[in-house]
């Protein structure tokens, strides 16, 4: 037997006290491991930096010795013990959609994060109980085997399924369900938050209806969705098998101004449930918890996610053609003022992302996984639409990869998704792969031609800050001033010494706080001379404007004219009606 027990003592000092019990033990030694990393986030987590040390005893209460083997690995010492009882406390301060958090209001529990486990004994079933006060619900997608609502005792297949199988209890969760293609979706709310059910239940359905018979049908029995309200500004989401984790806020934002943003971070999630929980890289399958799991395929797992999350709400009517465009003008702008695509191919930069894949690294290193996947996925699948006469796309792309290797339980290869491409085309894909994916060929012609095709123009303008149209730099603002955060290659700014983290403090004599492009936009045609502080020291620069336009701005239209083909191609990729 594999037992978990929770415990919620003291919660204001956020410490989860976890007992773990293994029996039917043998030889002189066992080894206990802790997950150094959780499945949707490509980097290590270390989490065993969070426990307090373990102690360990028999049944009967007999102390036993143990020693590391690793930062996250025990070796205890049997003394001829069949059974044991691993205790620890693990901090649980991080309110996040992939974290662990312990107040007087929910127990809230990634257990990848926090359980345990006998590497030799994955397979196993895990229980799980929960001592947690009085009137607790439960959201989570773990099987209940306790007879009384009160009965906090639960069961995972396996640890595979335990680390991916994340809950809150609590007595403040709001739920609400829907029902598609005989699965239940369960929606949890936890924080402060006034729900409109009426219309977030209709969007949920809308587009899940259309994800589900994009693939012909649900991998799972059951899907909760778990979300977490802050009262500060977040954005956050983590797929599992089962449910998703989203963390999103302000609290009085989530069901006005951020309501697109909670509906995107759903549709992204669901997706996932096919693309990486059940699609997965070979590299992945199964997880390896101890150690970076390195795959080239990041573009599709998050790439196509990325794309289709957006794409399943305009297909489903969610969005409207102008919610869509906006959403695509963000990638694109993401793209073009990120210039690591100068310098790294995207399938390079799913390798690397367990470097530095969610900051800001060494500046023009790497691109994104989200972004330029998504682009990649937007040309992929119009090309799919322009070779089958717009009777195939991405989706039967996605839906092979389903059948061929998800529901079998088998790993993809990138050789794999390219040959599906082709075969679904019938076209090569060879340069898309060699200049696109491999490479660092320019991504505009392609989403340009893919554009046209559906009667589409990419509108090019000057950003409308004069400091980064006309001197090539972005800041960010603050009460204490402006930081610069990026320079276009080139540009005056780069040719003036201008660089990442330098401070503006004056232009032309006058203080610069929130008021930069104005100034700059005043001494236009001049030159400028900029007081910046840089590392304690100031420093003087001049920046002279060259006549060019360097940061722009980039906007998605309808063409003043547009064909019957691109009209049609139009529908049949917006809608999937078929030619």
């Amino acid at each position: 037997m594999l037992r978990y027990t929770f415990k919620a003592l003291r919660p204001h000092q956020h410490f989860i006290h976890i007992c773990f019990e293994a029996d039917h033990l043998s030889g002189d030694t066992v080894m206990l491991q802790l997950p150094t990393w959780r499945p949707g986030r490509y980097e290590l987590g270390n989490f065993a930096g969070n426990m307090k040390p373990i102690s360990v005893k028999t049944p009967q209460g007999k102390p036993l010795s143990w020693i590391k083997k690793t930062k996250d690995c025990w070796v205890v010492r049997l003394e001829g013990a069949t059974a044991i009882e691993v205790s620890y406390q693990y901090y649980a301060n991080q309110l996040d959609a992939g974290s662990c958090w312990l107040d007087e209001t929910q127990l809230y529990v990634n257990p990848v994060h926090c359980c345990l486990y006998i590497p030799d004994r994955q397979n196993e079933k895990c229980e799980i109980q929960l001592e947690v006060p009085p009137g607790y619900a439960f959201a989570g997608s773990l099987k209940k085997t306790g007879d009384h609502p009160s009965d906090h005792q639960y069961q995972a297949l396996d640890f595979q399924e335990l680390a991916d199988s994340p809950f809150i209890a609590s007595d403040r969760l709001q739920h609400n369900r829907f029902r598609c293609s005989g699965v239940d979706f369960h929606v949890w709310f936890m924080g402060e938050v006034k729900p409109d059910w009426k219309t977030l239940l209709h969007d949920l359905e809308a587009y899940t209806n259309v994800q589900v018979a994009a693939f012909g049908g649900f991998p799972v029995k059951e899907y909760h969705y778990l979300i977490q309200v802050t009262p500060y500004s977040t954005y956050h989401g983590v797929e599992h098998q089962k449910s998703t984790v989203i963390a999103l806020g302000p609290s009085y934002a989530i069901f006005k101004d951020r309501y697109t943003d909670l509906l995107g971070v759903c549709s992204h999630e669901l997706y996932h449930t096919w693309n990486i929980k059940k699609i997965r890289p070979a590299e992945m399958l199964p997880y390896d918890f101890t150690q970076e799991n390195y795959s080239r395929l990041g573009y599709v797992a998050e790439g196509v996610t990325t794309y289709f999350g957006d794409q399943m709400l305009h297909r489903s009517g969610v969005f409207n053609d102008e919610q869509y465009f906006n959403e695509f003008n963000t990638l694109i702008s993401r793209h073009q003022d990120n210039f690591g695509r100068l310098n790294n191919s995207v399938a390079d930069s799913s390798f690397d992302t367990w470097l530095d894949g969610y900051v800001a690294g060494v500046p023009g290193r790497k691109v994104s996984i989200y972004v330029e996947g998504a682009l990649l996925a937007f040309i992929a699948d119009v090309r799919l639409l322009c070779a089958s006469g717009g009777k195939k796309s991405l989706d039967d792309v996605m839906r092979r990869l389903y059948e061929k290797f998800g529901l079998p339980g088998k790993g993809y290869t990138e050789a794999d998704y390219k040959a599906t491409l082709e075969a679904i085309s019938g076209t090569s894909f060879d340069a898309f792969f060699e200049d696109l994916v491999w490479g660092t060929a320019d991504y505009l012609p392609a989403i340009e031609e893919a554009l046209d095709a559906l009667g589409l123009v990419l509108q090019t303008a000057p950003s409308a800050q004069h400091h980064e149209a006309r001197l090539g730099f972005k800041t960010n603002a603050s009460q204490t001033g402006e930081k610069v955060v990026s320079v276009f290659p080139g540009s005056p700014a780069d040719q003036a010494g201008l660089w990442i983290d330098d401070k503006i403090m004056v232009v032309n004599g006058y203080e610069i706080r929130q008021n930069l492009s104005g100034w700059t936009g005043y001494f236009q045609g001049e030159e400028q001379h900029f007081m910046v502080l840089r590392q304690g020291q100031l420093k003087q620069l001049t920046l002279c404007e060259n006549g060019k336009n360097w940061f722009q701005t980039r906007k998605v239209a309808f063409a003043d004219e547009r064909n019957e083909a691109q009209q049609g191609l139009f529908d049949r990729w917006k809608f999937r009606t078929k030619g």
